[in-house]
C-alpha cells in the first residue's frame, strides 16, 4: 500500500500486490479512494487504474452535508502488507469491519473481500427465503435475479447487496456493496463474511448508525428514498391468473361488492392479452375491456393489468406495432454478434427491450400511451423482469465465452448464470448483460414509472417482481410465486420486513398463496396477516381452487371482512407512515429490533412486526391455533380491539386468537388517526375521522396525519398537502394543523376513543361545549366519545374532567 494522500473528497492510495494471486487475469495494482460522505457514512472504492471497468451509477441519492472529520462516528486504520482496513466505532472503539482477516483479491472476474462481523445478528442480503436473521453457520447466499418460486437455498427475483448488523447494546451498522454483477456471500460462524463478485469494482459503503433506523436512513440517502404511493393503492387488490374473460372479471368485482368486502383494485393477469402479447387485448374474450375499465372507474375502483417486458417477435411484419416500432427505433437487446437476441416467454419467441437505452424509454412511453388511450389502466404490474426466458440464453443458445461460463460461478439455481434468462454476452447500450442483469427490473421500473407519470399525469403505481437497490423510488414489489401453505405464510413476514430495510416499503406477498390450493383456515389467517402488509393483494394461479373472499363459508367471510374493515379504518395512519418513509426514510412495516434496539428479546423476532412505532401486529401463523404467544416490549400496550391494557415488563403473553381475531396492540403515548371504512377508498376518504388515543402512564400521547388528494404528483414537494399534529395531555386532546391546503375541507372528526383514562369523567367538552354522547368502561378504562362533527381543518379540543 502506498501513502494515503488527501483529495478534495477524502483520501486516495495505490495498492500493489507483491505476490501473484494465480487467479485468471489478475489485477495487481489498484486505486483506492476513501470518501467520508457524512458523519455516519464511509465510502471506499477499489478500481483498476489502468482500465475502465463497469461501475453501477445510481441516480443521485439524497444530498448530505459532507462529514467534518471531527464529526465522523468512525475511525479507520489501514494495514499495508498484506493490505486490509479496519473500521472502528468512535464512541466505544468497537471494530465493525476488519478486512485484514483474509487477502483482498481483484481479478477480472473474481473480486473478493472478507471481513469479521461485530455480532452474529445479521439481516439483509436479499432476496432469499430466510428468516429475518441469516444463518451464519457456513452458509452462502447468491445475488443473481432469477424467476423461481421462493424456497430455501435459492437465489430469488431480487438482489440487494446490503446487510445490517445488530451490535450488542442496541447499536447497529450496515454495509452496502454497490455492484450489479453476480455475487456470492459466504457466511461463517466466526462471525465473518466474504463477498465474491464476478465483475465490476468494489464500491463499498459503511453506515455507522448508530441505531438501526439511522443505518437504514444512511443507506437510503445513497440509493434514494421511496416514492409516495397513491392512496388507493393501499386498499385491497384482487387478482388471479385465470379470469378468462372481461365478464368473468366483472363478475368477480360484483360479487366482492355484493358481499360487502372493501376492495379498490381489480387486476387481470395475462388472460387479457391477444395471443399473450403485451399492449394488446383479446378481441373475443376481452373485447369490451375499455368499457369494463370505465365501469370500474365509475364505481370508484381502479384497474391494473400485467405487463411483461418480452415483446413477441413472431407476428407478421406490420401487424404488431410494439415490435415493428421497436425494431425501427433499435430498442432491443442484441446478441454478441449484433443481431436481436430472441428468447422465449409466454407469447413464444420474444425480444427484450434494453432499458439502459434512452430511446427505449421513449418507445416504452409511446407503447403505454397508445394502449392507455384504449384501456385507461391506473397502474402497471411488471412481471418476468429478471428477465425470465423459457429457453437458456436464447433460441440459438449462447456463445462459449468467459461471460457465459466465467472462471468462477456462484452457487445458484440451474448451475449456470444464463439458466432461465438471456445470454450474458448480450449487448445493451450501457454494457453487457453480464454486468447489467441484476438491474433489468430496476431499469424497467424506472421507465414504467416515468411513462405512467407522463401519460396519466398522476402518481404512478408500479409493482415489480425483480428488484435492485433504488427500486423503491419507482415501484413496489411483491414476493413472487409463494405457495399456499403455513410455512410460506410465516416466511412472508421476514420477506416483507427485509424489503423495508431495502427501501421498498410498498411490499406484500400473494395472500392465501399463489401456488397450490389454499384451505379456508389458511386463507382467513392469511387475509388477517395480509391486512397488515403495506401492499395487500390476493392472487392465485390458474389451476387452483378459487380463493376470493366470497367463496368461503359465512364464518370465514365474516373474519375476512372484519380484517379488511380494520385495514380500511387504519388507512389514514398507514398513508401517514408512507409519507414519513418518502420524506424521512422511516420504515413502514418495521422489525421489532429497529424500534426497540436495546431490548435483546427483540433481536430475533420475525413472527410479529410493527406499523411505524405505534401498532404491534401479532397474527396467527400456525394451523389450528386459537391462541398465540406474543412478545410485548416494556410499555403499556392496549388492545386496539377493546382498549384492554397490558402492562408489560418485556414479556410474552398468551393471547386468545379465535378465527375471527387478529391481535393488534397500540403502544402507550401514541395517537392513531382513523376513518370509518367503506367499500372503496374513494368512499372512505369522505367519511368521518376518529382518533384512537393511547395514553401513557403520565397521561400524554401524540400522533400525526398527512393528507392530500391522494393521487397528485409531488404534493409534499410543492406544499400541496395538509399536516396535522394531535396531542393529548392533562385530560384533553388537541389538534394542531401545521399546514392546510384545502384537502381536509369538509371532513370532520366524528369521535375518539381514549385508552387509559383512570376514572369516569364527570363531563366531556368539545371546543368548550358539553358533549352528551360519551361512554366510559371501568373494566377497560376506555372513554369513547361519539357523534362529534369537529372540522378537521381547524384546531379542535376535546377535554374531560375527572
Amino acid at each position: 500500500m502506498g501513502p494515503l494522500t488527501p483529495t478534495t473528497q477524502g483520501q486516495e492510495a495505490t495498492l500493489t500486490r507483491a505476490t501473484p494471486s494465480y487467479l485468471p487475469k489478475d489485477i495487481a495494482t489498484l486505486h483506492l479512494e476513501v470518501t467520508e460522505e457524512a458523519a455516519g457514512c464511509l465510502h471506499l472504492t477499489f478500481k483498476d487504474p489502468s482500465s475502465q471497468r463497469y461501475e453501477v451509477k445510481l441516480p443521485a441519492g439524497v444530498p448530505q452535508s459532507p462529514a467534518d472529520t471531527q464529526d465522523a462516528l468512525y475511525t479507520t486504520e489501514y494495514q499495508a502488507e498484506p493490505f486490509g482496513f479496519i473500521v472502528h466505532r468512535k464512541s466505544n472503539g468497537r471494530v465493525i469491519m476488519n478486512t485484514t482477516v483474509a487477502p483482498l483479491l481483484f481479478a477480472d472476474q473474481y473480486l473478493q473481500l472478507s471481513t469479521t462481523l461485530a455480532s452474529s445478528l445479521v439481516s439483509g442480503l436479499g432476496e432469499h427465503y430466510t428468516p429475518l436473521l441469516l444463518d451464519l453457520n457456513w452458509t452462502s447466499v447468491t445475488l443473481w435475479n432469477r424467476d423461481i418460486a421462493p424456497h430455501a437455498d435459492a437465489n430469488l427475483y431480487g438482489s440487494h447487496p446490503f446487510y445490517i448488523v445488530q451490535e450488542e447494546d442496541g447499536l447497529a451498522h450496515g454495509v452496502f456493496l454497490l455492484n450489479s454483477n453476480a455475487i456470492e456471500v459466504m457466511l461463517q460462524p466466526t462471525p465473518a463474511l466474504t463477498w465474491v463478485a464476478i465483475g465490476g469494482v468494489l464500491d463499498l459503503y459503511v453506515f455507522v448508525g448508530p441505531d438501526p433506523q439511522s443505518v437504514i436512513r444512511q443507506y437510503l440517502q445513497v440509493i434514494g428514498y421511496p416514492m409516495m404511493p397513491p392512496y388507493w393503492s393501499l386498499g385491497f387488490h384482487l387478482c388471479r391468473w385465470g379470469y378468462t374473460t372481461s365478464n368473468t372479471t366483472r363478475h368477480v368485482a360484483q360479487r366482492m361488492h355484493n358481499a360487502t368486502f372493501p376492495m379498490d383494485v381489480q387486476w387481470n393477469d395475462l388472460d387479457y392479452a391477444n395471443k399473450r402479447r403485451v399492449f394488446t387485448f383479446d378481441p373475443w374474450r376481452f373485447g369490451d375491456l375499455p368499457q369494463m375499465v370505465d365501469e370500474f372507474h365509475k364505481s370508484g375502483m381502479k384497474y391494473i393489468l400485467i405487463l411483461d417486458p418480452g415483446i413477441s417477435s413472431s407476428s407478421p411484419p406490420g401487424t404488431y406495432p410494439p415490435f415493428d416500432d421497436g425494431l425501427k427505433r433499435d430498442v432491443f437487446i442484441k446478441n454478441s454478434t449484433g443481431q436481436i437476441l430472441i428468447g422465449k416467454v409466454w407469447p413464444g419467441p420474444t425480444a427484450f427491450p434494453d432499458f439502459t437505452n434512452p430511446e427505449t424509454g421513449r418507445w416504452w412511453e409511446d407503447c403505454i400511451r397508445d394502449f392507455h388511450s384504449k384501456v385507461p389502466v391506473d397502474g402497471l404490474w411488471i412481471d418476468m423482469n429478471e428477465p425470465s426466458s423459457f429457453v437458456q440464453g436464447s433460441v440459438e443458445g449462447c456463445p462459449d465465452s468467459d461471460l457465459e461460463n466465467p472462471p468462477f460461478t456462484p452457487r445458484l439455481v440451474g448451475g449456470q448464470l444464463n439458466s432461465g434468462t438471456i445470454c450474458l454476452s448480450a449487448q445493451q447500450k450501457l454494457s453487457t448483460h453480464y454486468n447489467l442483469h441484476n438491474m433489468y427490473g430496476l431499469t424497467e421500473a424506472s421507465a414504467t414509472h416515468s411513462a405512467l407519470m407522463k401519460v396519466r399525469g398522476k402518481r404512478p403505481f408500479v409493482l415489480s417482481r425483480s428488484s435492485f437497490p433504488g427500486i423503491g423510488r419507482f415501484s413496489g414489489v411483491w414476493t413472487g410465486d409463494v405457495r399456499s401453505d403455513w410455512e410460506q405464510l410465516r416466511y412472508s413476514i421476514p420477506a416483507v420486513l427485509h424489503f423495508g430495510l431495502f427501501g421498498v416499503p410498498l411490499v406484500g406477498a400473494d395472500i392465501c398463496g399463489f401456488g397450490g390450493n389454499t384451505t379456508e383456515e389458511l386463507c382467513v389467517r392469511w387475509m388477517q396477516l395480509g391486512a397488515f402488509y403495506p401492499f395487500m393483494r390476493n392472487h392465485n394461479d390458474k389451476p387452483n381452487a378459487p380463493q376470493e373472499p366470497y367463496v368461503f363459508g359465512q364464518k370465514a367471510q365474516a373474519a375476512m371482512r372484519s380484517a379488511l374493515n380494520l385495514r380500511y379504518s387504519l388507512l389514514p395512519f398507514l398513508y401517514t407512515l408512507f409519507h414519513h418513509a418518502h420524506t424521512s426514510a422511516d420504515t413502514v412495516a418495521r422489525p421489532l429490533f429497529v424500534e426497540f434496539p436495546t431490548d435483546p428479546n427483540c433481536q430475533t423476532i420475525d413472527r410479529q412486526f410493527l406499523w411505524g412505532s405505534s401498532l404491534l401486529i401479532s397474527a396467527v401463523l400456525d394451523r389450528g391455533a386459537e391462541e398465540l404467544a406474543a412478545y410485548l416490549p416494556p410499555a403499556t400496550w392496549y388492545s386496539l380491539h377493546n382498549g384492554q391494557p397490558f402492562y408489560s415488563k418485556g414479556q410474552y403473553l398468551l393471547l386468545p386468537a379465535p378465527l375471527d381475531t387478529i391481535n393488534v396492540h397500540v403502544r402507550e403515548g401514541h395517537i392513531i388517526p382513523q376513518q370509518e371504512s367503506a367499500l372503496t377508498t374513494t368512499a372512505s376518504r369522505r367519511n368521518p375521522f376518529f382518533l384512537t388515543v393511547a395514553l401513557s402512564a403520565g397521561g400524554w400521547a401524540r400522533g400525526d396525519l398527512f393528507w392530500d388528494d391522494g393521487d397528485s404528483l409531488d404534493t409534499f414537494e410543492t406544499g400541496n398537502y395538509c399536516y396535522v399534529i394531535f396531542m393529548a395531555g392533562q385530560c384533553q386532546v388537541v389538534s394542531d394543523p401545521l399546514r392546510l391546503n384545502g384537502a381536509l375541507d369538509g371532513l370532520v372528526l366524528g369521535g375518539l376513543q381514549v385508552f387509559g383514562v383512570p376514572s369516569p369523567p364527570l363531563y366531556v367538552l368539545a371546543n368548550g361545549e358539553q358533549v352528551r354522547d360519551f361512554m366510559y368502561r371501568s373494566d377497560t378504562k376506555v372513554l369513547t366519545v361519539t357523534n362529534l362533527a369537529l372540522p378537521m381543518s381547524t384546531v379542535f379540543t376535546v377535554q374531560w374532567a375527572l
